[in-house]
């Protein structure tokens, strides 16, 4: 009885299965056909190697401090060490922040990132979710991202369909 059950179960699983159409995007080819995306990623380049600079002006001053320090201790009263000792924390400690503010987890760069570039994500997904619904697919893979497809068909590739769909053209055809 179980063995029944098991089968019917498999075949029903197979025939759902096959009944389903799957496509796939390459969603990096998608992006790089987009020109508002290449200035977008261009602007946040920019900004990082900007704050970066910032970033090493600043702890080379800090260096700079600390060395001087070494160099003076020798002739400076205990309180004036103490004091440029805690000169030398407080720069270093505001160097950290300035760091954390630009690259931290909610940073500036984040900040800039979301603003720049995820509009025009979504405008991809929602070209994807349209050309699907469309032509009726049950699942659009990308094999750009983190899922791995092993084999794929060029036919089934429709990211020069979501380019179509989103209004862009590109130099040549993927599918061809």
């Amino acid at each position: 009885m179980k063995r029944v059950l098991l089968t019917l179960v498999f075949s029903a699983a197979v025939l759902f299965a096959s009944a389903q159409k799957f496509a796939f995007v390459d969603s990096e080819y998608i992006l790089q056909n987009i020109p508002e995306y290449s200035d977008a990623q261009a602007q946040v380049d920019e900004l990082s190697v900007q704050w970066q600079q910032e970033i090493e002006v600043k702890f080379a001053a800090i260096d700079k401090l600390y060395k001087d320090y070494q160099a003076e201790s020798v002739l400076l009263p205990e309180e004036m060490k103490r004091k440029r000792e805690e000169e030398i924390i407080k720069a270093e400690r505001d160097g950290k922040e300035l760091q954390k503010k630009r690259f931290g987890k909610d940073g500036d760069l984040f900040k800039k990132r979301q603003e720049l570039i995820k509009p025009i994500q979504d405008k991809v997904f929602n070209a994807i979710e349209q050309v699907s619904q469309s032509k009726n697919y049950a699942i659009v893979f990308d094999k750009a991202g983190s899922v791995t497809v092993m084999y794929a068909d060029a036919k089934y590739d429709i990211s020069d369909e979501i380019l179509d769909e989103l209004g862009y053209s590109f130099n040549t055809r993927k599918n061809k």
